[in-house]
């Protein structure tokens, strides 16, 4: 009997030791995939997703697809008129585009109204966007592939082509932390 209380014993032990290290390298990782991450609305995916051919127009209307892109760090932005968060952000987006630091760096700014090309260039102007150019996604193919649900919201595709991060909502592009740790997939 004494034999078998401390068998018992000795497996509750064990059980709490395994439960214990369970626990503690599933929280170690979680922590893992945000280190380094330089705010709190950016989803950094552990592992890269590939992404589809997107279709998408310019301002002048000529087809674009997504994929022309690998090989260059590619910032995907989906933004709207009518959207002040959007409204808030773009110029530090712009300000961003234009940082001699990188060198591989593509940043596409999508208007995700209908095309309208007086509305947006005004948008634009009044803003004083000097380098962001307008593309449109007329037929939601990037909506379809990436699952949008809200404005402004922003994909990171790194040189392979793979999606590596997503940002919700609005941010300052020129945030130091965010400029140094986005400089490291350049």
């Amino acid at each position: 009997y004494v034999k078998f209380l401390f068998l018992m014993f000795i497996n509750q032990k064990i059980i709490r030791l395994l439960i214990f290290a369970f626990c503690f390298n599933i929280f170690s990782s979680i922590a893992q995939t945000k280190e380094g991450v330089p705010l709190n609305n950016i989803i950094l995916y552990e592992n890269p997703r590939p992404i589809s051919p997107v279709i998408f127009k310019d301002f002048s209307s000529n087809k674009i697809n997504l994929t022309d892109y690998q090989g260059k760090l590619l910032i995907v932005n989906f933004w709207a008129t009518w959207c002040a968060p959007c409204k808030k952000e773009m110029p530090s987006l712009d300000n961003l585009y234009q940082n001699s630091k990188f060198k591989n760096l593509e940043i596409i700014a999508v208007n995700m109204e209908a095309p309208n090309n007086k509305k947006t260039k005004k948008f634009f102007n009044d803003l004083k966007i000097k380098k962001l150019q307008i593309f449109y996604d007329d037929n939601l193919n990037f909506v379809k592939e990436f699952k949008l649900r809200g404005l402004p919201t922003t994909i990171l595709i790194n040189k392979q082509g793979k999606e590596f991060a997503k940002i919700l909502g609005e941010i300052n592009f020129n945030n130091r932390k965010f400029v140094k740790w986005l400089l490291k997939y350049d």
